[in-house]
């Protein structure tokens, strides 16, 4: 039994996610608040939170998009592309003290649930700090990059990596 729950993120949750974003990732990487708010506006019905004894632990931002480019790093508005092909993980981090309690595994199932509901089907992600092979246990692989893919990337910092898992459903 877990002692957390997992519900739908709130532009009234932004302090605390804030606070576990700093908590999650070197300097270089966090968002601002406008770009993490402009992230749940475009998208709320794909942007989950962790709650554990009324504090949010972990957090969850995902996207419909186009798989030929990510959304820019910490761009102060989102537009969802007018054609989407996937669901666009942007963002999951779980507080250190948290770690280890199934929480992670929590939030990708609803992220995987709202990828068979909107019949997407793959899903993206941008790995950043060597997250590649902790990806790879969910069916995320390296993808071929483009031109433009690789300018996106170069708004994130280090050794970004796109990764893409292709989901199959049968056909009627």
């Amino acid at each position: 039994m877990t002692d957390f729950i997992v519900r739908p993120m709130q532009v009234e949750d932004m302090d605390e996610i804030l606070l576990v974003q700093a908590a999650c990732y070197s300097d270089d990487i966090p968002e601002s608040v406008e770009s993490l708010r402009a992230k749940l506006l475009a998208s709320p019905l794909s942007c989950f939170v962790a709650i554990r004894h009324d504090e949010l632990i972990a957090y969850l931002i995902s996207l419909p998009w186009n798989s030929s480019a990510p959304p820019a790093l910490n761009a102060p508005t989102c537009e969802i592309p007018a054609h989407v092909d996937c669901l666009y993980l942007h963002d999951l981090s779980v507080h250190p003290y948290a770690r280890g309690t199934g929480v992670a595994r929590a939030l990708i199932d609803c992220f995987f649930s709202r990828c068979a509901q909107w019949q997407m089907r793959r899903s993206c992600l941008v790995a950043v700090q060597n997250s590649t092979s902790y990806w790879q246990r969910f069916g995320f692989l390296p993808a071929t990059t483009t031109a433009e893919m690789r300018e996106k990337l170069s708004s994130y910092p280090g050794n970004a990596e796109f990764l893409m898992r292709e989901i199959w459903t049968q056909s009627s």
